[in-house]
């Protein structure tokens, strides 16, 4: 399960920069996940509440924004969505996009899809 050393990561350094505030309370942490990291948000939900018992960040949520599949073709010029391969019932949830360009074959950079990091942090100060 590599959710939650993905979710321990976020957590320290969630830590970390809320060392430079005099916080008092955490409402919620909101990261941006992309298709391709093919994290589980129910196993990062669980991490992180489990991670961050104990701490500043106890009884806060955390809130996951998806960042969808982008694909750029340099050669037609497409930029949009991957074509995804459907593995139904049997596929356990886990679509796999194909990574070259929908519209004429080519090869494609990824635009969009592979971030994993925090966006923002609703927090309480003293200044509040």
């Amino acid at each position: 399960m590599h959710e939650a050393s993905v979710v321990a990561n976020i957590v320290d350094a969630v830590l970390e920069e809320l060392r430079k505030y005099d916080v008092t309370k955490v409402n919620a942490v909101t990261i941006v996940v992309g298709d391709l990291t093919q994290l589980g948000i129910e196993q990062m939900e669980f991490a992180y509440e489990v991670l961050s018992q104990g701490t500043v960040l106890e009884g806060s949520k955390l809130l996951v924004e998806p960042e969808h599949i982008v694909l750029g073709c340099d050669k037609c010029g497409y930029e949009g969505p991957a074509k995804m391969i459907d593995f139904g019932e049997d596929g356990y949830g886990h679509d796999i996009p194909v990574l070259s360009c929908p519209k004429c074959g080519g090869p494609v950079k990824v635009l969009e899809g592979e971030a994993c990091r925090v966006k923002n942090m609703d927090i309480e100060t003293r200044d509040d």
